[in-house]
């Protein structure tokens, strides 16, 4: 599926109190097709879900009402499965592992580039647009004897539990998703990181070292370098 094609008459719901935020967010992704309502709190931003029903949502944290984690809980309790990007410069595990518990499905520390949060919105939109039935509806990624859980952002290695940083959980899954396949680092940039150029490759490597470290102590390896290419996260005896 093409950006173009994930984009095609999808709406973005932009909650944020910060009108400087919320026009510069608004503006760029009508700027990349998207059709686009804003919301200056989180009652209004409620209201505005349950009645234009978007295809995602941005959602401010710190909202001057009610936070942006209680209007995603709301949302989840009414069994709305819209997907949430948090916008917020709150950046501690806790508040990760909060947000993304309530129902959220990424998260966004600003101040933030414009071209990384469009790139995350596409990679979301992608996921979600995936076949229903591909076997991933419990949101629990396997790969041998390794899981990610995409609701509650936990990973587990032989039942041993992982600590992850945001980024290294979002590198993981993206990984996990496409297992087998060999992956470029420009590839990686652009979904895991938004940029779409080659120019901090370094950072791609730096990163695959940080999970290699946290993932070996409780098996054998599971990210192979494909000298001059980039990575693949599969079995041992996968080929």
């Amino acid at each position: 599926m093409t950006e173009a094609e994930t984009t095609t008459r999808s709406r973005v719901l932009v909650i944020d109190d910060e009108p400087n935020i919320r026009d510069l967010v608004q503006a760029a992704l009508r700027f990349h097709g998207f059709e686009v309502i804003t919301a200056a709190s989180g009652g209004e931003g409620l209201a505005l879900a349950r009645s234009e029903r978007p295809d995602l949502i941005l959602l401010d944290v710190l909202l001057p009402d009610i936070s942006g984690f209680d209007v995603c809980r709301r949302l989840r309790d009414e069994d709305d499965d819209v997907p949430v990007i948090y916008l917020t410069a709150r950046d501690t595990p806790s508040d990760t592992v909060t947000g993304l518990s309530l129902g959220g499905d990424d998260y966004v520390t600003k101040p933030f580039s414009v071209e990384a949060l469009i790139a995350r919105v596409h990679a979301l939109l992608r996921r979600v647009k995936r076949d229903p039935n591909s076997g991933n509806s419990d949101g629990v990624l396997r790969v041998a004897d390794l899981e990610l859980d995409e609701k509650t952002w936990t990973v587990r290695r032989n039942g041993a539990p992982i600590d992850l940083s945001p980024t290294e959980f979002r590198l993981l899954a993206y990984m996990m998703h496409n297992a087998g396949r060999v992956l470029t680092r420009a590839q990686l940039l652009e979904n895991v990181w938004g940029w779409d150029y080659a120019g901090q490759s370094q950072i791609v490597e730096t990163y695959v070292s940080y999970l290699r470290r946290k993932l070996e102590p409780f098996g054998p390896n599971l990210i192979h370098t494909q000298r001059g290419v980039g990575y693949a996260l599969r079995a041992k005896d996968e080929r």
